[in-house]
């Protein structure tokens, strides 16, 4: 068993991977833009549209089809090559993980079971590569592979599921409004998240480092995925 820090309210970590944990640098696509007179901004607002970023996210699409339709959306403005450029830009985008809160939740784990909960593409289990994040949680839960993305509260289920807890004795992390709502119209504690801060605070006593062999056995014993 996982040592369990007296008053915890909450048996599982349900945490979002984008703007949490994986931060991506759009510096080059914001110079593209204004190379092209667009107003920064435009790309995304295009391409994390419902209708445009949904297909993508439920495994429907390929990552070059999502380009396709962000360039379909911004070609009577700048042109087709332009358009593809500033789709493809996005698509490529860098990215890097914030290591504080990283630390943050490798500790967290060590007490509690952890489960990423993300709208991703089929890509993700090579971004966590990149990442070096393969071995950050006991179960991954992706929008893409569950056919399912938040806020539908059918993809909290699942994550509550791997982590083998009630949905009620869940702390749920995300960086969106209607996500945490979503999860807290469920019955779990919510942490709607802006800075390491706010992590921390909200894991409490999780945000230490457990310590003896009780942490170690249980990290490799954690409940199967």
């Amino acid at each position: 068993m996982r040592p369990a820090p007296a008053g915890r309210a909450f048996d599982a970590v349900l945490c979002d991977l984008d703007n949490v944990i994986r931060f991506y640098d759009t510096a080059p696509l914001a110079a593209l833009e204004r190379a092209a007179g667009l107003p920064e901004g435009t790309t995304t607002d295009i391409a994390y549209a419902p209708e445009t970023d949904l297909p993508l996210l439920l495994g429907r699409i390929t990552p070059d089809a999502w380009v396709e339709s962000i360039a379909a959306g911004l070609t009577e403005r700048v042109g087709a090559e332009r358009a593809h450029e500033l789709g493809r830009a996005l698509a490529d985008a860098p990215f890097r993980a914030d290591e504080e809160v990283v630390t943050l939740l490798r500790r967290a784990r060590t007490h509690v079971p952890l489960v990423l909960v993300t709208n991703a593409t089929l890509q993700l289990d090579a971004d966590l590569a990149l990442l070096g994040l393969t071995d950050l949680a006991d179960a991954v839960v992706s929008s893409a592979v569950e056919q399912v993305a938040k806020p539908d509260p059918a993809i909290y289920r699942i994550a509550a599921g791997r982590a083998g807890v009630p949905v009620e004795r869940c702390l749920f992390v995300d960086d969106r409004r209607e996500n945490t709502d979503a999860a807290a119209a469920l019955g779990m504690a919510t942490v709607l998240y802006r800075e390491p801060a706010d992590l921390r605070e909200a894991l409490g006593p999780c945000a230490e480092v457990a310590t003896g062999g009780a942490a170690v056995g249980a990290q490799r014993a954690g409940r199967e995925p």
